[in-house]
């Protein structure tokens, strides 16, 4: 279940899905073993979707081609796709009236195991964490409004920290660990943070991202730090507070009050703050209880990154809610998800497309027993009914998709038991939705294929200092999903493509227009365009195409050189780079993305 249909972590793991025997010797398993701790997968980026406004502005044809896909206009079968589930109460409750009082009815039973230190925190000694974070922010002077950023890998401080700003009305903007300095401070800048909490071994990128702006340097009051640093105050100090500063009786308003800041690329110009309120996150822990459901028995794995919506929200609080047991990795190392799955006898594992290709592929994931994992629940990009069938039928364990995106909280839709391969199951409650015809705006449909919108109380508040944003993605509450599908005769959505020019990396979503914007800050290019290019296991890789300007000596490598210095790794130029004389625009000056994916595809 994602927080896009088309996100999360990376594929990175090419060379382990190399076939091997199915029997390895010992000394074949030392050498796969040995590979396996030399593979990494990047934490990923945020995701987001976007509608594209005003696709089409002709609003007569009968057929309409959108990427060479064609929509239909027929009127005859319009309507709202409903959850065939109840709707439900929603309280107005704020995250932490919903959160903090459950943990009272859970017993002594385990909350959180920070697997990287071992650190384990039952849901008692949890709440009163979060008590003692939260009252040593308030004795800090910390109050309600005040924006704090966190910029950390999984760990339990993670948790405690957001539930504490929960409980204070601090909203929490929550920055990629990936992040350049330069993508840093743009965030923090952005955001309007006032303090950061941030990694021990993070803190030279902090540094570098602070320094960088004097401007920044003054608005960022305080770091706090993961560990311990000169000059900074250590983390661990403000579980030292005896808890008697926490805020009672704060007057929050769920409706309106933002709880988490995540950030989310859009189809054009740079990430966007997106606003969720209380409201939003506490519905959509109910929406998509009754569908992915957690027992005090379960065991979740904590792998996918908490600064992104799926891992914060599904993950984390889903655990949390119905009184879990949540292990928290700091990335995905193969031989440490493994162990860690094999340990604690993971029970149910939230995952992404690369690590079920290589759960289902990798002949060393046979020495480990994972025999306790007896569901699991996958987002991100489409998940292929070849790979699902593999990964099943290696592990005998059935794979469920979702759909959401950081606007909606992410969950709209999640498939059931048993599964319906292909699909990304049907809508949560309170839900409902259309498929529209981009140009025309007319429904669509049973079997039809549009542009997918949909309304709920999971929708966000809106974009941080961005209302023409936001009104371009939500009009008369309908939130424009800028993703291609249609609905099957049970109710099953199938995304099918996207109206959106993202490119998807391995999961990431890289925006075009933040590597063309670096690229015409090179001295020798005149002008350049970017798309994403087919890719087996990337998806899609980014490949630029560049005007230099006249007598310029440029090469390849000169230009990959040059975005691979300035950018997170996803984002470098693995499609290539190809020099052009004019890049290929319309009279009003955009890029022509799709005459440059003919000519690629014409060469393939």
């Amino acid at each position: 279940m994602s927080a896009s249909n088309h996100s999360i972590i990376s594929r990175g793991l090419r060379s382990l899905l190399v076939q091997t025997s199915r029997n390895p010797s010992k000394n074949t398993k030392c050498r796969q073993l040995s590979q396996l701790r030399q593979t990494s997968v990047p934490s990923f980026r945020d995701v987001r979707h976007t509608q594209v406004s005003k696709l089409l502005s002709t609003r007569s044809a009968v057929t309409v081609t959108v990427n060479k896909r064609s929509f239909s206009t027929t009127n005859s079968s319009k309507m709202v796709f409903k959850s065939p589930l109840a709707d439900l109460d929603m309280p107005q409750v704020s995250l932490g009236e919903h959160l903090l009082p459950k943990f009272d009815t859970f017993g002594d039973s385990i909350a959180l195991i920070d697997y990287a230190n071992g650190k384990t925190y039952t849901y008692p000694q949890l709440k009163e964490a979060i008590i003692r974070t939260a009252s040593a922010l308030n004795r800090l002077g910390y109050k309600k409004g005040d924006i704090m950023a966190m910029h950390s890998v999984n760990n339990s401080e993670y948790c405690i920290l957001l539930l504490a700003c929960a409980a204070s009305g601090i909203i929490l903007t929550t920055a990629n660990p990936a992040y350049t300095p330069a993508e840093l401070a743009r965030h923090l800048t952005h955001s309007g943070a006032t303090s950061l909490v941030v990694a021990d071994f993070l803190l030279p990128v902090a540094k570098t991202a602070l320094s960088s702006d004097p401007a920044l340097e003054q608005t960022i009051k305080e770091v706090i730090v993961i560990g311990e640093a000169e000059g900074c105050r250590p983390f661990s100090t403000l579980l030292e507070d005896d808890g008697k500063s926490f805020p009672e009786n704060l007057n929050i308003d769920p409706m309106n009050d933002v709880v988490v800041v995540p950030y989310s690329s859009g189809t054009t110009g740079l990430p966007k703050g997106v606003q969720l309120t209380h409201y939003n996150l506490v519905a959509n822990l109910q929406q998509f209880r009754p569908v992915i459901k957690v027992t005090p028995e379960d065991t979740s794995l904590g792998i996918l990154p908490f600064y992104h919506c799926y891992g914060m929200i599904p993950v984390m609080m889903g655990v949390f809610q119905d009184g879990g047991k949540l292990v928290t990795l700091p990335k995905f190392d193969p031989v440490m998800f493994l162990t860690a799955m094999a340990e604690h006898k993971v029970t149910m594992a939230h995952i992404v497309p690369p690590i079920v290709v290589f759960m289902a592929k990798h002949p060393a994931v046979s020495q480990f027993d994972l025999s306790a994992m007896n569901r699991s629940v996958v987002g991100a990009a489409p998940l292929g009914e070849a790979i699902t069938e593999a990964f099943t039928k290696r592990l005998n364990v059935p794979i469920t998709q979702g759909y959401g995106l950081t606007e909606t909280s992410p969950v709209l839709c999640v498939d059931n038991l048993p599964p319906s391969p292909g699909t990304t199951g049907r809508l949560v409650p309170n839900t409902i939705a259309k498929v529209i015809n981009p140009a025309t705006g007319d429904a669509l449909g049973i079997g039809e294929t549009g542009e997918l919108i949909f309304k709920g109380p999971q929708v966000m508040k809106g974009y941080l200092n961005n209302q023409q944003a936001t009104d371009d993605m939500i009009k008369e509450g309908w939130l424009y999903s800028g993703d291609v599908g249609h609905v099957r005769e049970d109710g099953c959505f199938v995304i099918t493509d996207r109206l959106k020019e993202l490119i998807k990396y391995k999961g990431f979503q890289v925006p075009p227009a933040e590597l063309e914007d670096l690229l015409l800050k090179h001295p020798g290019i005149q002008d350049a365009a970017v798309i994403g290019v087919p890719d087996e296991d990337a998806g899609e890789l980014p490949r630029a195409y560049v005007v230099p300007k006249p007598d310029q000596t440029l090469t390849e490598k000169d230009v990959s050189t040059f975005v691979e210095e300035n950018v997170s790794s996803y984002k470098k130029l693995r499609g290539g780079v190809e020099f052009m004389k004019e890049i290929p625009k319309s009279p009003s000056g955009k890029i022509l993305r799709r005459l440059l994916r003919d000519e690629f595809g014409s060469k393939v």
